[in-house]
């Protein structure tokens, strides 16, 4: 039902920002050793974990809106994924750079 739906986003949105965070901190890491500048690290952490957040959500949700139109949501959930991924990837990235670097 509609409590079950809000339980699952609820849940995706906290293992994704988790999941996010942890890689965010050890991509940041890397990136610091490799270019020496903090902006540089700040927006790539950002970027991945806004992005990997996003997925999450992006994952869960899209399925179940596909299901509520009366779409195979096998079809084509994951071309729709993609893409919403892929946006909010270059957008978080070159957003943020756009804020901290420029």
């Amino acid at each position: 039902g509609g409590s079950n739906r809000i339980w699952l986003l609820n849940k995706e949105l906290w293992v994704g920002a988790i999941n996010g965070i942890i890689w965010a901190i050890i991509i940041a890491g890397i990136a610091q050793l490799w270019f020496q500048d903090g902006k540089i690290s700040a927006v790539i952490g950002c970027a991945i974990a806004i992005n990997m957040t996003a997925a999450n959500v992006s994952g869960i949700s899209i399925p179940l809106l596909l299901k509520r139109m009366n779409i195979d949501p096998a079809l084509s959930a994951s071309v729709i994924l993609t893409t919403v991924t892929d946006i909010v990837g270059f957008m978080s990235f070159l957003g943020l750079a756009s804020l901290l670097i420029l």
